[in-house]
């Protein structure tokens, strides 16, 4: 029972929650009359909540109105309308205004909507004073009491016959402003208004103006009076001028008078209402002159223009001549144009205070060059004194012989280089003008004061022509010439060349020659001889006057086999590098006749040796009875040497019959005489050589150190040559 009562009451719970179900479905906001209301007209925002309920129920609506996000009303209605009620409209209330409604646990708010208030409240000006003096300052203060800043106030400045002066304040956190003006010279009569204005989406609306504020000005001194005795338009030079300013002043206090001239204050005084100035006149004092009256802030001014008639004009200096030569007469003189009683000095200008010469109207003088300057000459009349214009007097020394020389100091340059020269004159009036001539061209004009350079980049080799230059300045005595400077091209070394007698190889303990040559160079030059190992070493050098040179080397051994070659150069300082050649160092052919004996000898003892040791042992195993067969092989083995005698040497075994055989055998031998000795060698030594490139005939290095040979030595060379040449490793 009680759970069926429970399964009840559940579902009216059900039942219950199912009927307060709602929704929103819009939350809008509005104004009345109008988004654009009139300043100082009702306003009204409405705010309205359109929902959707399952069942009719009652909801409690809280409704909260915002401006620019910020709170202005809030209230709890039964229904889904609220009202914000704003009796008098101000320019303040304008902005963007939205609403947002909460109803049981949903909230819902409405789109903004932007409300304008047009129009804006008159604003209320006053001043502090009511009558001032020229000079003082008023203070004024214009207010918008209703209106919320940001704000900007303009005050108006409002004088009889004239544009009014507009002045504009901005103010961010009041509804007021404060503007000190100041009265001026000339505010009689002044009148004052003020406007506001604001910013309203990037559109600036303005108030009415406000009240009208009148303000009476007093002038606190007369504008003053300026006078000159004599009068400004009567004044020559050398008069003197007094100039007078004066003014009325209601109260002396702080009041001061000034007199300038181009913003050049002359003269002043303080609480006085008058002030005098005096001097001289001279051209220069023509012009405007100004007198101010200040005190306080007022200020007046009067302008006067006077002008000075000229008493005499300026001298005039004239020379004899502006351009002269050291040790000439100059003649200076000073004259006024129609005016003859003054007093001259004629001057010399210095940088550091002129220098007069002689208070007189002429001025002779003979000049040397420390006399070149400018000169001017002074005249005074009644105290005034006048310059005339400067004249330049310039003094010239003759130059002296100039020299020419070679910037790197000998007369000589390598061909394909340029060639710097320079002429220097040291005596002589600067400027100077240096002429270059190549031959008898010219080359290059140059203007400097002591020298001049000339870079010469067309150098060739058969260019024999001289170098010279001259120099002159503005001295009559002309130009002056140079020694005609002759210099030596150097051709550098070109295409060096190394030979060799023998070529190729050459026999150990014999001579060799080396000739070293150029196709071209200038003399002297220097000749090195190297072996090319893992350092090169310098074997020989020698200086010479021609283009070869030669090396003689007596002694050839084993080790001095290996890589040779030469390097040239002369004063151009270039190293020219020869191709190598190599040297093979080999036996000499008496060495080779030797070693071919000694291997003879050798084997002719070893084949004694062997056929004594057989005979021997067959001789004690057989008997006497085998002697006669030993003869008998004995003398086929004799012949058989005979016939082989080229090939087995001499031998000898200890029997009288072999060694007569031996006997016999040498008797034929040196019988053949040198020729089968030489066959001999030639049987038992055999040389296998490569083709050596550099021993070919057509190479004219080999020609050249031939050449050499047979000119430098000639006895002994042929002398060695036809002995070497009957070898068969001859070269």
């Amino acid at each position: 029972m009680y759970l069926a009562l429970l399964v009840i009451f559940l579902q009216f719970s059900e039942l219950y929650t199912q009927d307060k179900v709602f929704t929103f479905n819009t939350v809008e906001i509005k104004v009345e009359p109008s988004v654009k209301v009139r300043n100082g007209a009702p306003m009204s925002i409405i705010c309205h909540a359109d929902i959707s309920k399952s069942a009719d129920f009652q909801l409690k609506y809280n409704f909260t109105i915002f401006k620019d996000h910020k709170l202005v009303f809030m209230t709890v209605s039964d229904t889904g309308d609220a009202q914000y009620e704003v009796p008098v409209a101000k320019s303040s209330d304008t902005g963007d205004y939205q609403c947002t409604v909460k109803a049981d646990k949903k909230t819902r708010s409405s789109d903004p909507v932007h409300v304008w208030v047009t129009g804006m409240t008159k604003p209320t000006l006053t001043a502090d004073k009511r009558d001032v003096l020229e000079g003082e300052v008023v203070k004024l203060r214009c207010e918008l009491p209703e209106e919320d800043p940001p704000l900007q106030f303009c005050f108006r400045k409002i004088k009889t016959n004239s544009t009014p002066r507009e002045t504009c304040v901005p103010e961010s956190y009041t509804n007021f402003s404060v503007l000190e003006v100041s009265v001026e010279e000339g505010d009689n009569i002044l009148q004052f208004d003020c406007f506001g204005r604001r910013n309203v989406k990037l559109e600036w609306e303005d108030s009415a103006h406000s009240n009208k504020t009148l303000v009476t000005v007093r002038e606190p001194f007369i504008k003053p009076t300026l006078t000159t005795v004599p009068s400004s338009n009567n004044v020559t030079e050398g008069d003197q001028i007094q100039f007078e300013c004066s003014t009325v002043v209601v109260e002396m206090r702080d009041i001061e008078i000034i007199l300038q001239k181009n913003k050049s204050i002359l003269n002043s005084v303080q609480d006085k209402k008058l002030l005098r100035y005096s001097t001289v006149a001279t051209l220069e004092d023509s012009g405007e002159y100004l007198c101010k009256v200040e005190q306080g802030g007022a200020s007046k001014t009067t302008k006067l223009n006077v002008v000075v008639s000229e008493l005499f004009p300026k001298p005039t200096l004239v020379a004899s001549m502006t351009k002269l030569d050291k040790n000439k007469e100059l003649i200076l003189n000073c004259s006024i144009n129609g005016f003859q009683t003054a007093n001259f000095s004629i001057i010399r200008k210095n940088a550091n205070g002129d220098i007069p010469l002689k208070n007189s109207q002429t001025l002779k003088m003979r000049v040397n060059v420390n006399d070149t300057g400018s000169y001017t000459c002074k005249a005074e009349v009644k105290g005034i004194v006048k310059e005339s214009k400067p004249v330049r007097i310039n003094v010239y020394a003759p130059v002296s012989k100039p020299t020419l020389s070679v910037a790197g100091g000998l007369p000589e340059v390598v061909l394909g280089k340029p060639l710097q020269l320079i002429c220097h004159s040291v005596m002589g009036t600067p400027p100077k003008t240096f002429r270059f001539y190549k031959g008898d061209d010219v080359e290059k004009i140059v203007i400097n004061d002591t020298y001049a350079t000339f870079l010469d980049e067309n150098i060739r080799l058969n260019d024999q022509r001289g170098y010279r230059c001259d120099a002159r300045n503005n001295h009559s005595s002309g130009v002056k010439t140079s020694d005609i400077l002759n210099v030596t091209v150097i051709v550098p070394v070109r295409d060096a060349s190394l030979g060799s007698v023998p070529y190729g190889e050459v026999e150990d303990g014999s001579e060799i020659a080396f000739l070293c040559s150029v196709k071209e160079g200038s003399l002297p030059i220097l000749f090195r001889f190297f072996k090319k190992t893992d350092n090169e070493v310098l074997l020989f050098e020698k200086i010479e006057h021609r283009d070869r040179a030669m090396w003689h080397k007596e002694t050839m051994k084993r080790q001095d086999t290996g890589t040779y070659y030469c390097v040239a150069s002369n004063r151009a300082n270039v190293d020219v590098r020869s191709q190598p050649i190599t040297i093979s160092v080999i036996l000499a052919a008496w060495k080779k006749g030797v070693v071919a004996a000694l291997v003879l000898i050798t084997i002719a003892g070893a084949g004694a040796l062997a056929l004594w040791w057989f005979l021997r042992k067959k001789k004690k195993a057989k008997g006497p009875s085998m002697e006669m067969s030993g003869s008998a092989l004995a003398a086929n083995l004799t012949s058989e040497k005979l016939a082989r005698q080229p090939n087995d040497g001499d031998y000898y075994s200890g029997s009288g019959y072999i060694e007569d055989s031996e006997n016999h055998m040498k008797s034929t031998d040196e019988s053949k005489g040198p020729d089968l000795e030489s066959a001999e060698v030639e049987y038992t030594e055999v040389e296998v050589s490569t083709l050596d490139p550099h021993r070919a005939p057509v190479q004219k290095g080999t020609e050249t150190v031939y050449s050499e040979i047979r000119k430098a030595n000639n006895d002994s060379m042929e002398n060695r040559h036809s002995r070497i040449s009957g070898h068969p490793d001859a070269t």
